[in-house]
C-alpha cells in the first residue's frame, strides 16, 4: 500500500486540495509502522510546495 500511495501522490502533486485529500487517505491505508516512512518521503519530494499540508495531516492522526 505504500507504494500505491507514494505513485498516487506524485500524479496529484499539482492540486494541493487533491493532495491533502490523497494524503489523508493514503495514511489511513499505510501500516502504523509505514506513516513514518511516507512522512519523510513527503517532506522529502513535496515539503517545498506542501509541508504546511504534510505536517497538518500528520500531526492530525
Amino acid at each position: 500500500m505504500l507504494e500505491l500511495s507514494k505513485t498516487i501522490l506524485s500524479k496529484i502533486s499539482f492540486d494541493k486540495y487533491l493532495f491533502r485529500k490523497e494524503l489523508k487517505k493514503a495514511v489511513k491505508w499505510v501500516k502504523p509502522n509505514e506513516a513514518l516512512v511516507l512522512k519523510v518521503w513527503c517532506l522529502a519530494q513535496f515539503g517545498h510546495m506542501y509541508k504546511d499540508v504534510i505536517l497538518e495531516v500528520f500531526d492530525a492522526n
